[in-house]
C-alpha cells in the first residue's frame, strides 16, 4: 500500500498502567506497580519522545474506578505528573485530563499555564466533563449533574479559562530595568465574569504561556460532546470500533467546526487504537488469547453491568445482552461510550462472554491483532479515507506493546512517507500543525 497524500500522521500515546488490556498486569513481566512509579512514566515518555509522537496523554477520574481486588488502581494526579515529565522530556507534548465539573476555572487555568510554562509550551488538556455518582459524592452532591448541565457548565468553564489566559497581552512584560517598569499596567486585565455557573474577576496571575493557551483536547461523542468539540477542541480524542462509523464522526465534527466558524483543518480527529502486534498472524492472536484468558469473567460482567445500568445478575455470559436495556437518553452517565457498547454487541450478536473479550483490550476502542504490515495498512486506510487524522495509540500492555509499535510499525509508515521522522517544531501547537491562538481580547480592541 503506498502513500497518497502529503498530509501527515500524528500520533498521541495514551499511557494506562500496565497497558490497555484489563488483564496486562498479570503478565509475568508486568510491574503492578507501575502506576505509581515516576521513573516508569519517564522511560515511557522518552521511547515515545526518541520515536517522535506528537504528545503522550494521562487519563485521570476524581473518584476510584473499579474493584480494587481486581485491578491496580489510584494514581499520580496527571497535572503534577506532567511537571515532573516536562523536566525529562524537551520535545513531545504532554495531555493531562482534568474535570470541569469538579474544578474551578482560575484554579485548573494556572496549573495548566504553569506546566506550558515548564515545559516550554508542550502542555494540553483534555477536557471531560466527568459521569458518574462516586465522583459526585467525592465533592459533596448527591447525585451527578445531569449531561446537558454538565456541558453547559463545561462550555461556560472554557469560557472563563480562555479568558483568564488572554487576560495578559503578550507584549504586556516590559522588564524595563532603567525605567523600573517590569509590566504595563494597561495590558494586564480583569475579565469580570459572571455567569450561571462562575464569578471570577481575574487576571491570572501568570503572564501568557508559550502556546497563548494549552492545546485542547476533548473526547465526548454524545451530541453534546460532539457540539462541544465543534466550538472548542482542538484534538479530539474519540472511540470508533469500525471504519465506516469513524467517518462519520469525522465528517461530523468537521461539519460542527465549520458551523462555529472554525477552519477544520484546527481539529485533528484522533481514534483510539489498541494494536496487538507479532510478526505473524499466529503470534499476535496467541497473545491476544493469553491476555484474555486473564480476564477476571465476574469482575468484568459487573464493570459492565455498571456501564449499562443494569443488574449484573441480567447479563448471562452466554446469551445477548437483555432486549430491555435502558435508551441512551435515560443515561446520565457516558452515554456516547453506553451506546458504542451496545451498537457493538447487536451488531455482531455477540454474548455477554464474546462482549466482555472484545471490551477487555479497548473498552469500546477500535482494537487490532496482526501484523506490524497489517496495522501499518489499517492505520493508512482509516487515514486516507477521511476517517482520522492520526491515531491515540492505546498498546494492550507496557512498555513491549509500545517498544514493537516504534520498532515494527512506524518504520513502515516511516517509508511510506506518512510520519515525520525529526520534530519540526517545538511547541505541542506545532507539532499538530495548528497555530498559536491570538489574543481575542487584542483582537476585539479592547
Amino acid at each position: 500500500m503506498s502513500a497518497r497524500t502529503d498530509r501527515r500522521l500524528h500520533f498521541n500515546l495514551f499511557l494506562h498502567d500496565t497497558g490497555h488490556h484489563e488483564a496486562s498486569w498479570r503478565l509475568p513481566e508486568a510491574d503492578p506497580h507501575a502506576l505509581l512509579d515516576l521513573g516508569y512514566h519517564q522511560r515511557l515518555a522518552r521511547i515515545a519522545e526518541d520515536a517522535k509522537f506528537d504528545s503522550l496523554f494521562l487519563a485521570d477520574s476524581p473518584a476510584l474506578f473499579g474493584d480494587v481486588g481486581r485491578r491496580p488502581q489510584g494514581s499520580i494526579e496527571p497535572t503534577v505528573l506532567l511537571a515532573a515529565l516536562a523536566v525529562t522530556t524537551s520535545r513531545i507534548g504532554l495531555i493531562a485530563t482534568a474535570s470541569t465539573s469538579y474544578n474551578e476555572p482560575f484554579n485548573l487555568a494556572r496549573r495548566l499555564s504553569s506546566v506550558d510554562w515548564i515545559s516550554g509550551g508542550r502542555a494540553g488538556w483534555n477536557i471531560v466533563t466527568t459521569a458518574g455518582e462516586a465522583a459526585a459524592r467525592n465533592f459533596g452532591l448527591e447525585d451527578q449533574p445531569l449531561h446537558s448541565d454538565r456541558y453547559a457548565r463545561a462550555s461556560e468553564f472554557l469560557e472563563v479559562a480562555t479568558r483568564l489566559w488572554d487576560s495578559w497581552e503578550d507584549d504586556a512584560i516590559v522588564a524595563d530595568k532603567e525605567g523600573g517598569v517590569h509590566a504595563l499596567a494597561d495590558k494586564v486585565h480583569s475579565i469580570d465574569h459572571r455567569g450561571r455557573y462562575f464569578r471570577v474577576d481575574g487576571p491570572l496571575n501568570a503572564p501568557r504561556s508559550p502556546q497563548g493557551y494549552p492545546l485542547l483536547v476533548q473526547a465526548g461523542s454524545s451530541e453534546d460532546g460532539k457540539e462541544f468539540a465543534g466550538r472548542w477542541a482542538e484534538a479530539v480524542f474519540t472511540a470508533q470500533p469500525t471504519v465506516e462509523e469513524a467517518r462519520s464522526f469525522y465528517a461530523d465534527v468537521k461539519r460542527r467546526a465549520v458551523g462555529n466558524g472554525r477552519d477544520p483543518e484546527h481539529v485533528k480527529i484522533l481514534p483510539g487504537l489498541v494494536p496487538v502486534i507479532a510478526d505473524t498472524e499466529a503470534e499476535a492472536r496467541e497473545l491476544d488469547a493469553e491476555l484474555d484468558r486473564l480476564i477476571s469473567p465476574e469482575y468484568a460482567r459487573r464493570q459492565l453491568a455498571r456501564t449499562l445500568r443494569v443488574d449484573p445478575e441480567s447479563l448471562a455470559f452466554d446469551r445477548p445482552l437483555p432486549t430491555d436495556l435502558p435508551d441512551e437518553d435515560d443515561i446520565e452517565g457516558s452515554k456516547s461510550r453506553y451506546t458504542l457498547i451496545v451498537e457493538l454487541a447487536r451488531r455482531e450478536n455477540l454474548t455477554v462472554r464474546e462482549l466482555i473479550g472484545r471490551l477487555g483490550g479497548g473498552r469500546g476502542h477500535r482494537t487490532f491483532t496482526g501484523t506490524p504490515v497489517q496495522v501499518a495498512d489499517t492505520i493508512q486506510e482509516w487515514f486516507e479515507t477521511g476517517a482520522a487524522d492520526g491515531f491515540n495509540i492505546m498498546p494492550a500492555v507496557l512498555p513491549s506493546g509500545l517498544e514493537v509499535f516504534v520498532a515494527k510499525v512506524l518504520p513502515i509508515l516511516r517509508e511510506r512517507g506518512l510520519f515525520r521522522t525529526e520534530y519540526e517544531g517545538n511547541t505541542l501547537r506545532e507539532h499538530y500543525g495548528l497555530p498559536r491562538p491570538a489574543n481575542r481580547r487584542v483582537l476585539a480592541g479592547v
